[in-house]
């Protein structure tokens, strides 16, 4: 059976809770939110009203992680008043899950690069979660959707800097490009295990830039028109659909868009995520 996802061009806040009834998927027990905070300075992240009806039905926490980068989240200190300043914390229950060591690490037998995931210890405090993103480019990625940010996001600095290094942090810029992207799958596959099924997946074509949250100021501007909010239970389906439907797109500004997911190859992260079992490129999509 083809994965199911859900589809709306409805673009305001009350859609992504609509959506969620409408997916007949209750999360159970203590929920992590995960976000990107944005970046210092980037114009283009989501910002915390727009998930506020779907957060405050759900009632869980708001997670993030440290970068592995110079910028103004690589350190807890710092990241916890970019959250402040992007009135995350005043709005919601805040967690920074790797704000103190040591690491979780998650084991990833049939990983295809990596075989150990280093995630933000405090996530043994969650028994699922919802995995809210901004689906964009991706300077590294190609794109960024569902699974990036159950890689990255989910992962601590450390982590991070592990799976951009295949296994080897030294390594974080100049690593094989496909390693790299069977990296991020093999660490996105531990987090999907992890929640054994107790997560729920909200992908946002909104402000499309070939650029990621993660950039600063300098991050590119949309470079295409708003497409629309899916939702899913499979992360691969989901990001395969927001990837079709970045081609499906009668916009000519796509080709920048396509141009970025291409030359980083970004599909052979959802080639290698199936691969490992979690997920379909096979899907039906629904409109609503």
């Amino acid at each position: 059976m083809k994965s199911k996802v859900y589809f709306c061009k409805d673009l305001r806040p009350e859609t992504v809770l609509n959506m969620y009834r409408l997916l007949g998927k209750t999360l159970t027990g203590r929920i992590a939110i995960k976000v990107h905070s944005g970046e210092e300075g980037n114009p283009n992240f989501l910002r915390p009203a727009f998930w506020k009806p779907t957060v405050d039905h759900i009632g869980g926490t708001i997670v993030e992680c440290n970068t592995a980068y110079e910028g103004a989240r690589n350190t807890t200190e710092r990241h916890l008043a970019l959250l402040k300043k992007h009135g995350w914390s005043d709005m919601y229950p805040v967690d920074l899950l790797d704000a103190e060591g040591p690491d979780m690490v998650l084991d990833i037998p049939g990983g295809t690069r990596i075989k150990k995931n280093f995630v933000g210890k405090n996530l043994a405090n969650y028994d699922g979660a919802l995995v809210l993103s901004h689906f964009k480019g991706h300077p590294m990625g190609g794109f960024g959707g569902a699974l990036k940010q159950l890689a990255i996001g989910f992962a601590s600095s450390y982590g991070k800097g592990y799976i951009h290094g295949v296994g080897d942090p030294k390594h974080f810029w100049d690593r094989d490009q496909d390693q790299f992207l069977e990296a991020m799958a093999d660490a996105a596959a531990s987090v999907v295990d992890y929640f054994g099924g107790n997560a729920v997946y909200i992908n946002v074509m909104k402000n499309l830039s070939i650029d990621c949250d993660c950039c600063d100021a300098s991050a590119h501007l949309p470079c295409m028109d708003d497409i629309g909010i899916l939702i899913s239970l499979d992360p691969v389906a989901i990001d395969q659909a927001c990837v079709d439907l970045v081609y499906a797109s009668d916009d000519p500004g796509k080709a920048d868009l396509i141009e970025r997911i291409v030359s980083r190859h970004g599909i052979h992260t959802l080639e290698t995520a199936e691969a490992l079992g979690i997920g379909s490129r096979e899907y039906e999509l629904i409109p609503v």
